[in-house]
């Protein structure tokens, strides 16, 4: 009877990891990437792996997909996939199973496609590898696909190449590819992470959608458990290579039982409801005043009708006041981080004017303004790209202040006392950047900022890749810097429920414009405009509330779509 049983059980389960271990080379850290880790993936239902960086997560996908790198190995446990177990296969049998069998949709598609590539011949290489089809009916499907995966114009978009495409575009590709054989079990690696609310929210509903329809078993990777809410039937918690806990959904979210699940839902943050205690200063004169700012962008060729013209930043206008924080919210391409450019004066904007200590700079040429670059810092979205790999940290904090004038010996004495405040031991000063996590050199990225005393902080998507816990850490330590020394902040997030933690005043963009502004107990429980109640509404996890929370959201999709045709 026992055995009956057991049958029935194993004919549910589409993919079964027993004990497994992956080792790192010596010298690690830790022994293992993952150790002893077991789990079922049920046929038809969604199975959520997470956890912070360094869990094991991505390992245990990698392991599964046969995609380790040569330095780590499997080297105990199973994985059972239709009766394989395809840790003893050889890579022929497993490079015949991968695509057809189990695909995977990987965190970052621009650097998982070829730039050198179209998208359909991308889509129909993978059909080509397995040598399905002719090369007639493989472009009728890949057509198909960009359908399935509801890309605008396939016939078109079967002609682009990635780099011409948004982020959300990309990873439908991404998906669209992973479908091509249309394989029993899909892993996705963090497919959301970077996205905003609403692409976020479509690239989920389309997911959700094609499993649901393909009764296909998926394997979601996430450090979010707004996305696990959204999307699980099961959890399994990861931390540090090893599984602390797993369950349905419901009994995960609901009644955790280990501490650091608890901590992981403690760490996600909520849209609060409440308006940030201000900082209290008697001067509260206005540090950065913003009039009318435009940038547009232009491509192509008048001369043969080709030219495209795009207002990233049009008219836009706001104050800030010394020791305030304003957040930057809206979706991608909506002139967010072109704004922070141009304040920063990355780039030279096309008109308007912005006022920083009464002066306007946005008419200084770049040896005029250079005097002012140490009032003015940026904390980047990727730390790891904007740190130099070639310069141990203590380089990277001091030379800046150095070509300012400042003695070596005072900016090093500096830079040991930012790195201590912003969390880090002595011994970062001497390290690479490749040596740190994406947490700490997101905080190594805020005491680069901080060398010069700045009266302005940019911070654009400075927290929008990290872990939840990590993120918390982040804004409660800007946070604390803001108090402890009156800088005032211009916080560009695509997260709405971030923004709702750190910011006094809030301004929607889209479009290259401000359609809404004003506390976060405003925009976010009574918007005024439907586009903020649409970003509102596509909050993973999130039940929107107030009176004006839903309605009018049905209306702005109505108006999208109508634009959309149009253009």
């Amino acid at each position: 009877m026992a055995s009956a049983s057991q049958a029935v059980a194993s004919e549910d389960v589409a993919l079964s990891v027993r004990d497994l271990t992956v080792s790192l080379p010596a010298g690690m850290e830790r022994a293992h990437a993952v150790e002893n880790v077991s789990f079922d993936l049920k046929r038809g239902q969604i199975l959520c792996i997470i956890g912070e960086s360094g869990s094991g997560k991505s390992v245990t996908a990698n392991a599964i997909m046969g995609l380790l790198p040569k330095a780590i190995r499997v080297t105990s446990g199973s994985i059972d996939l239709n009766g394989t177990d395809i840790v003893a296969i050889s890579p022929d049998k497993l490079r015949n199973l991968r695509g057809r069998v189990v695909s995977m949709i990987f965190q970052d598609p621009l650097s998982a496609l070829n730039p050198l590539m179209t998208v359909g011949a991308q889509i129909e290489e993978v059909m080509a590898a397995h040598d399905v089809g002719t090369a007639k009916s493989r472009r009728s499907r890949a057509i198909d696909l960009l359908v399935e995966v509801g890309l605008p114009d396939p016939q078109l978009m079967y002609h682009q190449y990635p780099f011409r495409l948004s982020g959300g575009q990309r990873q439908r590709v991404m998906i669209a590819m992973a479908l091509a054989l249309e394989p029993a079990i899909l892993i996705a690696d963090e497919p959301t992470t970077a996205l905003d609310v609403t692409t976020q929210a479509q690239i989920l509903k389309l997911i959700r959608d094609i499993q649901r329809r393909k009764g296909m078993s998926v394997m979601f990777i996430t450090h979010d458990f707004g996305v696990v809410a959204e999307i699980a039937d099961s959890v399994v918690v990861m931390e540090k290579g090893h599984c602390v806990e797993q369950g349905s959904a419901e009994q995960v979210l609901k009644s955790p039982s280990h501490l650091y699940t608890r901590r992981l839902i403690a760490a996600v943050p909520h849209l609060t409801g409440k308006d940030r205690n201000p900082l209290e200063a008697a001067d509260r004169a206005s540090i950065l005043k913003v009039e009318c700012l435009v940038k547009t962008y232009r491509s192509g060729s008048a001369l043969f009708r080709t030219q495209r013209i795009v207002p990233a930043v049009n008219g836009v206008s706001f104050d800030l006041t010394q020791g305030r924080t304003l957040g930057v919210v809206g979706e991608s391409g909506s002139g967010k981080s072109s704004l922070g450019r141009l304040l920063i004066k990355l780039m030279e904007s096309d008109g308007g004017s912005i006022f920083f200590e009464g002066r306007d700079v946005a008419r200084l040429t770049e040896a005029e303004f250079r005097p002012l670059r140490p009032k003015i810092q940026m904390i980047f979205q990727d730390p790891f790209a904007s740190l130099n790999p070639r310069s141990t940290v203590g380089q990277i904090l001091t030379v800046g202040p150095v070509a300012h004038g400042v003695p070596h010996r005072e900016a090093g004495e500096r830079a040991r006392e930012l790195l201590s405040h912003v969390g880090l031991d002595s011994g970062a000063f001497d390290r690479y950047p490749h040596e740190f996590s994406g947490g700490q050199r997101q905080r190594v990225g805020i005491a680069r900022a901080l060398m010069f005393k700045p009266q302005l902080l940019i911070a654009d998507e400075a927290v929008s890749a990290l872990d939840v816990s990590i993120q918390a850490q982040i804004l409660k330590l800007l946070d604390q810097i803001q108090r402890e020394t009156g800088v005032s902040m211009i916080f560009i997030t695509h997260d709405l429920r971030v923004a709702s933690q750190i910011c006094d005043e809030i301004a929607v963009m889209h479009r290259g414009q401000i359609i809404e502004r004003g506390p976060p107990s405003q925009i976010f429980l009574d918007p005024k405009s439907a586009y903020t109640r649409e970003l509102v509404a596509a909050i993973p996890g999130e039940q929107p509330r107030g009176a004006r929370a839903l309605a009018g959201v049905n209306e702005y999709r109505r108006d999208t779509a109508k634009n959309e045709e149009r253009s």
